[in-house]
């Protein structure tokens, strides 16, 4: 029963009834606290003992409350009185799209005015995961202020699901009200995906914007139809007439952008609102150049985005040649193209890449401010998106449908759904190499650097081997594996201490013996029709195979040099590539990794002395006397990290570990007169020492099979702790005695990763990070029984370290802030508010691979960084397009 005039329901009294809905009834009320008009919408008690339809009114509530936007209607209060659900809404004065529609097409300056303020809503609606399912125009406002969108009744948390019913109990025509029953949303608006029952994401209300777009421009709906079925019809199979023959005064530009919004397919659609509310914005301000030919458009000021831009469709257009010169006669001189694609701005390409199946779209890693992020950048789009909740990403990799993106961070192998943005954990790793998803929805991945492969259902589920090390061949590891395209074979680098027996090989899920294919040094990918890609020497080369006979023939033909390679930086490296069936390669160039410079930082940030140049330095740690700084840096003559030391007083750098293989991870004895640091001569990393002045040769003071780094040796001499790979506990803490038999003993081993450990100076205390809260903290606890147990980071910390007096302990936060707790490590512990310094401009770390990047001086009032300067330039990415045509000259 409609409310009557005087109604209260709380504080709001109904003034008058406003309209109705399948969602509710709308009434304007006032709010007698406020003394204000408000439009309450309230739930028809027909309806409210309907659990589902209860539930769809509550999410409504959640949704809007979730949204503060000019042009989305504001959601003040939610309400239940006497068995009656409402809400209470902005008050809007206007009329809706649907009551101007009827008077006739919109003048452009009007429409493009209006498009942009709807996409502008969309666009931050979407980006905080929420699709709206009901896009219309009686669900769009016009008031003074500008278009409104009203009615999330129909909105829901993307990624929950929902399930569509048969067509034959859907509702009837009439009005074009929302559609309550088994299919969701108004059929004139409504995307195939939506009529088939599938899941809607953000392009559907793309698909919906393109109807409204083209009503607004013509007057008329974009579908149209004499029955529900035939209107279905049109909707799934028919094109509307061209929006620029019905509407003569529209530019042709609005055409193009109403056509790629009703693509029947959503992967052919704009992917994002943002783009297309910056590109209604280009042809609002350019008017009639926006019709002018691309040459024209050329000469705007943003000259540089737009070039790339234009570069981007021409290598487009080159991706569907490329794929028929793969599969033809190539001409007498086969054409390939190039351009590149610049990092996010400020930000610095970190090494991992990875194109879509389709290639339109580009997963990539890059650090901005130290953050390392995992990004998505549509090469229809000017911009790259970062992905939420993603810090510490490494290794990106595709599903094969395109819309899931797997990767590794902390400490955890994850995928992300890159239209809704939902996280599925769904493995521990520890340092992990590399991923592949095959058609069939098993991932395979390398848990970390000491292990086989393993798999895993796309889904979630147990993690099985599916490989076995060679002992004879002294394999450590597999890793970078690459689904071939039956789904069972694939790909791998099979790992040694013996450089001169790594190889690539190919398996299968279904057991059987291995074939080794080619020797190498490098992660390999196969693409169509028929070529696997692998560098030697920094070169990218190709070589022809069989993916049936699973055999290689002819020799290996360049395709780019000077290829980055990251990870061991030289042998068994990550080659930074990616290349797809159609004839996409996008790599980066040696180099891309920017070098850091050691630089003395005082508390506030101000640089007070840089005492090393540019180059790849990890590790550094001070001298107990302040002296020397001793730290493992890339050898240029060899390709391999070293330990090197420094003398601070001098600024002499000079080689202090000259062993063939890697060498990381250095720290003092607190005398000063010993070096530990780790080595994987043997395959594993183990530890070794040697005496600080250089003058005898390392010793092997730890050997097992697991890879383990130094942290901290105690104040008195009696301990190091170290950090212990295990391939099921992930990272733990390990005590080796420096007294008696020396048998090392495991301190903190957990399901979680606990990293970075610092033994402080009175001996009582440990501090580390640990990822047990589902991001790295910072936490304090009993040394060397583990006992009671503090805290010290609140927002995300990471690679801390004590004062020289105990009495302050550093870490870096989440976004890169060296931070300062002070501290009393008494009896009972005690722990103050963490304050930020400065920002540290170091490169992301993470909870793998033990890296920590500063040292404080014994006084805590400087700080020496491993810092990324503030002039680097970072470099973009190069892309060809129709590689296989550098394959014939």
């Amino acid at each position: 029963m409609p409310l009557a005039p005087g109604t209260r329901l709380g504080p709001y009294e109904i003034l008058a009834p406003l309209g109705a809905g399948g969602m509710g009834e709308v009434y304007r009320a006032r709010d007698t606290r406020l003394n204000r008009s408000v439009a309450i919408k309230v739930l028809p008690a027909h309806l409210s003992s309907n659990p589902d339809v209860r539930l769809r009114f509550e999410r409504e509530a959640r949704a809007v409350s979730s949204l503060n936007h000019p042009n989305i209607c504001t959601l003040h209060d939610i309400g239940s009185q006497d068995g009656v659900d409402y809400l209470v809404l902005e008050h809007l004065e206007g009329e809706t799209l649907a009551a101007r529609l009827q008077k006739g097409p919109m003048p452009t300056a009007e429409l493009l005015r209006c498009a942009i303020e709807i996409a502008d809503a969309l666009d931050r609606a979407h980006r905080q995961g929420l699709i709206h399912r009901d896009l219309k125009p009686g669900n769009i406002m016009l008031t003074k202020s500008g278009a409104k969108l009203l009615d999330f009744g129909l909105a829901r948390a993307t990624g929950l699901g929902g399930v569509a019913g048969d067509l034959s109990h859907s509702p009837t025509m009439g009005q074009p009200l929302t559609a309550e029953g088994t299919i969701v949303g108004t059929f004139q608006y409504m995307a195939p995906e939506q009529l088939e029952g599938k899941e809607a994401d953000a392009r559907t209300d793309i698909f919906a914007f393109g109807a409204v777009l083209y009503e607004m421009a013509t007057g008329r709906r974009a579908f149209q139809g004499k029955s529900q079925a035939s209107l279905i019809t049109a909707i799934m199979s028919a094109k509307p007439e061209p929006l620029t023959t019905v509407a003569t005064m529209a530019p042709a530009s609005l055409e193009r952008i109403v056509s790629q919004c009703l693509a029947k397919d959503p992967d052919d659609r704009w992917q994002s609102a943002g783009d297309l509310k910056r590109e209604l914005r280009w042809i609002s301000e350019a008017g009639s150049g926006a019709v002018a030919p691309i040459t024209v458009v050329a000469r705007r000021n943003n000259r540089e985005p737009l070039a790339w831009m234009i570069a981007v469709i021409l290598a487009l257009a080159a991706v569907a040649l490329g794929a028929v010169l793969l599969r033809r006669p190539a001409p007498a001189e086969p054409l390939s193209y190039r351009f590149s694609i610049p990092p996010p701005d400020k930000a610095i390409f970190d090494l991992t890449l990875a194109f879509s199946p389709d290639g339109r779209r580009l997963a990539f890693v890059a650090s901005l401010e130290g953050r390392r992020l995992l990004w998505l950048q549509s090469l229809s789009s000017f911009e790259a998106r970062p992905l939420p909740d993603t810090d510490g990403a490494t290794m990106p990799f595709w599903s094969p449908d395109g819309r899931h993106v797997g990767f590794f961070a902390d400490g955890k192998l994850k995928r992300i759904d890159t239209i809704d943005g939902s996280i599925q954990a769904l493995a521990p790793v520890t340092d992990p190499r590399g991923g592949s998803w095959s058609k069939d929805g098993i991932i395979l991945f390398s848990p970390a650097t000491t292990t086989p492969l393993y798999s895993i259902p796309a889904s979630g589920g147990e993690a099985k081997t599916v490989s076995t090390l060679d002992e004879s061949k002294k394999e450590s590891s597999h890793r970078w594996p690459w689904f071939l395209p039956d789904g069972r074979h694939f790909l791998y680098f099979a790992r040694s201490g013996d450089k001169n027996a790594e190889a690539i090989y190919v398996a299968s899920l279904d057991g059987g013996d291995r074939v080794r294919l080619v020797s190498s040094h490098s992660s390999v990918q196969y693409v169509a029709p028929g070529y696997l890609l692998f560098v030697r020497d920094k070169t990218l080369v190709a070589q022809p195979f069989d993916a049936t006979r699973l055999s290689l023939s002819g020799e290996a033909s360049t395709v780019a040099q000077n290829v980055e390679l990251m990870g061991e930086n030289g042998p068994s490296a990550y080659a930074a590539f990616s290349v797809t069936d159609d004839g996409l390669l996008g790599f980066l160039q040696a180099g891309s990794n920017l070098a850091t410079q050691l630089t003395w930082y005082d508390r506030t940030g101000k640089s007070a002395d840089i005492v090393a140049p540019l180059a790849f330095y990890d590790e550094p740690a001070l001298s107990p006397d302040g002296k020397h700084v001793v730290m493992d840096l890339t050898d240029p003559k060899n390709t391999i990290n070293s330990i090197w030391a420094l003398d601070l007083s001098q600024g002499k750098l000079s080689r202090f570990s000259f062993g063939k293989s890697d060498d990381t991870t250095p720290i003092w004895s607190p005398d000063g007169t010993q070096v530990v640091y780790s080595s994987n001569t043997s395959g594993f990393w183990d530890l070794y020492m040697k005496a600080s002045s250089g003058v005898t040769g390392e010793t092997l003071l730890l050997s097992s099979n697991a890879n383990k780094f130094a942290n901290d040796w105690s104040a008195d001499g009696r301990y190091i702790v170290y950090e212990n790979n295990d391939p099921n506990t992930g990272n733990d803490i390990w005590i080796l005695p420096m007294t008696g038999d020396r048998k090392p003993k495991p301190y903190l081993q957990t399901k979680f990763n606990e990293t970075h450990s610092q033994i402080s100076p009175d001996g009582h205390w440990i501090v580390f990070a640990s990822d047990e809260s589902g991001r790295s903290e910072v936490y304090v606890q009993t040394f060397p029984s583990p006992g009671g147990k503090f805290q010290i980071s609140t927002e995300g910390g990471d690679q801390p370290s004590w004062k020289r007096d105990g009495r302050e302990i550093y870490y870096i936060s989440q976004d890169n802030k060296l931070t300062a707790v002070t501290v009393n490590p008494g009896s009972s512990f005690e722990a103050g508010t963490p304050k930020v310094l400065f920002n540290a401009r170091i490169p992301y770390s993470g909870l793998t691979g033990s890296r920590i990047r500063y040292c404080a001086s014994p006084d805590g009032q400087r700080f020496l960084l491993d810092s990324i300067p503030e002039q680097s330039a970072a470099s973009p990415m190069r892309v060809i397009m129709n590689w296989a045509a550098l394959l014939k000259k």
